[in-house]
């Protein structure tokens, strides 16, 4: 008689055990569902904030922010996406709530005092960068530090803040480039001839590099191309910038012979460049 008791309590127990494990299964599952989930949209995040149309990354962020509002990296997605749509001033307002938000970080600070500086707001961007302690001390910060103070034209201090900012970075070139334009309406032209050089050496393709090289070395009347990887296109965009730059100075002639050199050399017809030469020959 025991043993069919005994059986039936087995066999319950068994029920028991199967019933728990499919819950246990049934919430894995569900886990595991939730993770690839995450998975996806951070991917699709990441999509968004690079490589996404900046109007359709905006939509979307602004949709998913609103639908989640206490995620905080949906509000920063939207904030990114909205300076690669070049909305800087809605930027502003949301890098504001961000950092006056519990989890807003240093980092916060320096993306919406960059938000700032597109907008023009140099007080503010200048104000919100003093709030930075100094032991925060990434690239981006100090690019930043550079701007407002060649803003205030307080070379002394770019100066330093560019240096920092420069050897922060593996990609130096662009903050060269902003250093070297900075000597260039300063009027150190041989200095910035000098960054410019160097900013190419870091990326040769840099072609504002290049054109304020070239603006460099005709301020000082040199007035031949330097040795540079440049396309047939880019030489005679090259060759136009020097020619106003001779133009500018008085030297009419060189600058003439410049524009014809500009025009024979593009793939196409060169107007800026013959209308230019146009106007100089009536």
């Amino acid at each position: 008689m025991r043993h069919p008791v005994f059986l039936a309590l087995c066999l319950s127990g068994t029920v028991a055990l199967t019933g728990c494990g499919q819950r246990q299964s049934d919430a894995e599952v569900q886990r595991a569902i939730k993770s690839v989930n995450v998975i996806d949209e951070s991917n699709l995040n990441d999509i968004m904030l690079t490589v996404g149309d900046p109007d359709e990354a905006v939509a979307y962020f602004k949709k998913t922010s609103a639908e989640q509002p206490e995620r905080i990296d949906l509000k920063r997605g939207l904030a990114k996406s909205l300076i690669r749509a070049n909305h800087p001033t809605e930027a502003v307002a949301v890098w504001t709530q961000i950092v006056a938000s519990p989890e807003g970080t240093n980092e916060d600070r320096v993306a919406l005092a960059d938000s700032l500086i597109r907008t023009n707001d140099w007080t503010r961007a200048e104000a919100e960068l003093n709030q930075i302690p100094p032991t925060h001390e990434t690239y981006e910060r100090y690019r930043l530090e550079a701007m407002v103070a060649d803003s205030k034209k307080d070379w002394k201090k770019a100066d330093s803040f560019y240096e920092i900012a420069a050897g922060l970075t593996t990609k130096p070139a662009g903050v060269l480039n902003n250093w070297g334009f900075s000597k260039l309406t300063r009027g150190d032209y041989a200095g910035a001839e000098k960054l410019f050089i160097e900013a190419l050496t870091y990326d040769a393709t840099l072609f504002t590099a290049k054109n304020n090289l070239v603006l460099a070395r005709g301020a000082q009347r040199k007035y031949d191309l330097p040795v540079l990887d440049m396309t047939q296109t880019e030489r005679a965009e090259l060759l136009y910038t020097l020619a106003l730059t001779a133009i500018k100075q008085s030297d009419i002639t060189v600058g003439k012979g410049l524009l014809q050199q500009a025009i024979d050399t593009h793939p196409q017809y060169f107007e800026a460049a013959a209308r230019s030469l146009a106007a100089l020959d009536a």
